[in-house]
């Protein structure tokens, strides 16, 4: 504890610090490096009350860190306050793993869970800040958001302006217009969306609650008239090639321990890696294999699901899950994550694969373990920096699919890489805090889509999507296991044993198909993408 000592110093210095603040500097527990940022405030503010609005300026709140020694203390201080988005290994609990030996294929996971402590409300408040700040800081650099202002500073006189905001409610009044109730740290404002611009309406009606968003347009302290509004979003400046004539391929809810897993076709796969088939060159070139999510069916994970168990022990599902990758050519580096039916906890984000239930997969070599989500970046080279990659198991994605009115089916096909697509725009895993979709309120919004990947996959589904957006490759994946009857009742339309394929030189991308049933497949969205 060293909040004694900071008192001490803001008295000598002539400022005082509210609660909240005092709260995050005492947590660092460098009382030295606390006094250098005090003194840097007070030197560039001349400000006596030091609060969390003095960080709203971020130019200005940078040169409060400016010159001083860049230890774990100061970076974990600028990633709280939202003037950082690096990530380092102690100050957020991120498993960086360095690529094995075995291989020249190099691989690089950075797992974006947090190590558990006491959840308190001041935890929600602080998560949602951080994650305030940081989108703000992206959508703070899109010049259509021209006469920026603090809602706190509004006045009764009508003028044009923008503003950031989350979106804490939305609601439609009685003669149909939209009215959202949107705040920054310093206030909230009503933004109405006029129905009578159906353009911006229509586009308005995917807004989620939690949101961040750049609203341009005019008003007062009263009420804000929106013109335009103006997701964070994401884009690639053009699409990668590898130099080395090398392919990823990606599998998901794979559900060993089911009585419905189709463990013949997993094992055709497992052959045609193992360049058994005919297509042995073709699979020659294949280096890495990302299991994103549901690698075993799980005890408990839906009711009654005991009924449909073939393995009843979580242990001895994860043991016959190592047995069969155990088949898999060693040169070829396996990443996994973990899903909502693995030995995990359901808040996300996840941490790896739980060491005392899946042990035998710890033991392979060339397995590597992450959490969900979590970014790998794969290929790289000498003059060249690698693929990218986003995992995202995808539980949050039937939520979107049901309250997002651009996403809902309406009774046809589930298309995730819509799902995806409108994630990216969010810049955020899990935009909306509901209920069904758990967080875990740690410092940093582990959910927000920091780095733009080369390539987004997901799972969860069961349903196979491709597609672009702005350059970023989309792909959802499809299942092992046989639709369930309590699948069946919740409307799933699922595909089976459905491999996609990436090569990194030439970026061509192809489906491997190892279903052999007798079931109908309803139709899924891969295809050829350009």
């Amino acid at each position: 504890m060293i909040q004694k000592d900071i008192l001490r110093f803001c008295m000598e210095k002539g400022v005082l610090i509210d609660q909240e603040v005092l709260k995050i500097l005492n947590d660092s527990e460098d009382i030295e490096s606390v006094k250098l940022v005090i003194e840097k405030i007070k030197s560039y503010t001349n400000q006596r009350i030091i609060n969390k609005s003095v960080f709203e300026d971020k130019i200005l709140a940078d040169k409060f860190f400016s010159g001083l020694p860049q230890n774990q203390t100061l970076k974990k201080l600028k990633i709280i306050f939202g003037l950082s988005i690096e990530i380092s290994n102690e100050s957020a609990g991120i498993n960086e793993i360095e690529p094995s030996p075995f291989s020249d294929s190099h691989v690089r996971a950075q797992s974006l869970f947090t190590y558990p402590k006491k959840i308190e409300v001041s935890s929600f408040t602080n998560y949602f800040r951080a994650r305030f700040l940081e989108i703000k800081g992206i959508l703070q650099e899109k010049r259509e958001l021209d006469n920026l202002i603090s809602i706190n500073k509004l006045s009764n006189v009508r003028q044009a302006f923008s503003i950031i905001g989350m979106v804490y409610d939305k609601r439609i009044t009685k003669n149909k217009n939209m009215i959202l109730e949107v705040e920054d740290l310093t206030g909230k404002i009503k933004v109405l969306i006029n129905q009578n611009k159906p353009e911006l309406y229509a586009k308005a009606e995917d807004i989620s609650l939690d949101s961040v968003i750049g609203f341009k347009g005019f008003g007062s302290r009263e009420i804000f008239f929106a013109n335009d509004f103006f997701f964070p979003d994401a884009f690639l400046s053009e699409r990668k090639n590898s130099p080395a004539d090398e392919s990823v391929v990606f599998i998901s809810d794979v559900h060993v321990g089911s009585m419905h897993f189709l463990e013949k076709n997993l094992l055709q796969f497992i052959d045609y890696l193992n360049m058994k088939t005919p297509e042995a060159e073709e699979a020659k070139k294949i280096k890495y294999l990302f299991v994103v999510g549901d690698l075993v069916a799980g005890v408990g994970a839906y009711p009654n699901q005991e009924r449909e168990l073939a393995i009843p022990v979580l242990e001895e599902q994860y043991k016959k899950a190592a047995e069969l990758f155990r088949m898999i050519r060693k040169d070829i580096k396996i990443v996994v994550i973990p899903g909502n039916h693995d030995c995990v906890r359901l808040m996300e984000p996840q941490p790896p694969l739980d060491e005392k239930f899946a042990g035998d997969l710890y033991k392979l070599s060339n397995v590597i373990h992450a959490s969900n989500p979590s970014y790998i970046t794969i290929g790289e080279k000498e003059n060249f920096p690698g693929f990218n990659i986003l995992l995202y198991h995808g539980f949050s994605y039937p939520y979107y699919a049901n309250n997002v009115p651009s996403l809902m089916t309406r009774g046809e096909s589930l298309i995730p890489s819509k799902i995806m697509t409108y994630l990216l725009k969010n810049r955020h895993l899990t935009p909306t805090h509901s209920t069904f979709i758990q967080h875990y309120p740690s410092e940093f919004d582990p959910m927000t889509i920091r780095k733009i990947p080369d390539i987004f996959v997901s799972g969860h589904t069961h349903k196979g999507s491709v597609d672009y957006y702005k350059n970023i490759l989309l792909i959802s994946t499809t299942c092992w296991e046989e639709l369930m009857p309590y699948q069946e009742k919740m409307g799933f339309q699922s595909d089976y044993c459905k491999v996609p394929m990436f090569n990194l030189k030439t970026r061509k991308f192809k489906v491997l198909d190892f279903y052999d049933g007798d079931k109908a497949e309803s139709k899924t969205s891969y295809g050829m993408v350009q």
